[in-house]
This record gives C-alpha cells, sequence and structure tokens, in this order.
C-alpha cells in the first residue's frame, strides 16, 4: 500500500522480493524504453555508495536518474572495507556482513573492467543450491 499511496521508494529493498530477476529485468527495460536503446545491449554497472539511507533518500527522494538504489545485500566470507572502500577479508566471528547500498546503474554496451573487478554471484537464500534452470543457473542464483 505504501507504494500506491506515495509511491516506488528511492531505495529498493532487493532481499524482500520473491523474484529479484524480474526487478532486475523491468530496470533495464524502463532504461532501454526512456533512452530507446536496444534491451540486449543494456547491462548494469555498480556503484557502492557512499551516503546512507538516509542521507540519499533526502539527497535523491525519487532515486537516482536512471537504474536503482537497491540495499538487503549481504556478504559471506568477506566485509565491506568502509577506509579503503573494498572488498576485505571478515572480521573473526564475523559471519555476515550487510553490504551498503548500490546503485545499479544500467549502461549501453558495457565493457567489463580488467582489473579492479570481482564477479561475484549473488544468491537469494543461503544455501547455494537450487534446481537448475534452463539457463543453467540454480533457481536460488539472481
Amino acid at each position: 500500500n505504501n507504494w500506491i499511496k506515495n509511491g516506488t521508494p528511492s531505495i529498493f529493498w532487493i532481499s524482500g522480493f520473491f523474484f529479484p530477476q524480474a526487478f532486475l529485468t523491468g530496470t533495464l527495460q524502463n532504461y532501454a524504453r526512456k533512452h530507446v536503446k536496444p534491451i540486449d545491449t543494456v547491462s548494469f554497472s555498480f556503484n557502492v555508495m557512499k551516503e546512507s539511507e538516509q542521507e540519499l533518500k533526502e539527497k535523491y527522494p525519487s532515486g537516482p536518474e536512471d537504474g536503482c538504489y537497491i540495499k538487503g545485500l549481504y556478504l559471506e566470507g568477506c566485509r565491506w572495507n568502509w577506509d579503503k572502500w573494498c572488498l576485505d577479508d571478515s572480521k573473526p566471528k564475523e559471519l555476515f556482513v550487510e553490504m551498503p547500498i548500490i546503485w545499479l546503474k544500467p549502461i549501453v554496451n558495457r565493457v567489463i573492467p580488467k582489473d579492479g573487478y570481482y564477479k561475484c554471484p549473488v544468491y537469494k537464500i543461503l544455501t547455494r543450491r537450487g534446481q537448475l534452470s534452463t539457463t543453467g543457473h540454480s533457481t536460488n542464483f539472481v
């Protein structure tokens, strides 16, 4: 009801979606339609945001111009180093750490950087298993 009364949120809790792939595809489709680009040439680039959730909501009450801000992702086996602004080793006895807010930025013909890039899988639940879908990915893989 909140979305109906107040419009879509500026930051989406991606963990709350039953099928986040549909939300992500819809975000790419919105960008492609807005900029009249073929959908198959559009993919996401990512920015980890330095601002807090409250700061982003105040600064961008409608979210970013293109793409979306997401929250609710957690790291396992590493942590986000707020000082170096990168992934780092976990602290002792720290199993799961929440990621900062991420800006999913649609880009046309994105080229993956050769360095400073880590291809990290994202799963819906802790267990990394599920049925293999027709794409060859686990149904638990986002």
